[in-house]
């Protein structure tokens, strides 16, 4: 009995070895884009790779800086009508 909880013991530990690389992978990127949403709180992403996560997740709603709220409001812009003139 001993051996048999030693070995779904040891098991379990290569199991949980061999995920915790993968998952750190991933909380990586989220840390990341947490980062990059409390630098536009205080101002505005402070590199381009603040930018690119800002762009491709968004910042957090009500955030006051011109990049979020450029994203938020693109500009659209029109060509102007020309006017014909009758003779």
């Amino acid at each position: 009995m001993h051996r048999l909880i030693l070995a779904v013991a040891a098991v379990g530990l290569g199991v949980l070895a061999a995920s915790g690389p993968a998952a750190a992978a991933g909380l990586g990127e989220a840390a990341a884009v947490e980062h990059a949403r409390m630098n536009a709180l205080a101002g505005g992403p402070t590199n381009a790779r603040d930018a690119e996560l800002l762009e491709r997740y968004g910042c957090y709603s009500g955030t006051r800086s011109a990049f979020c709220q450029g994203l938020a409001h693109p500009r659209r812009y029109h060509r102007a009508r020309r006017r014909v003139y009758q003779h």
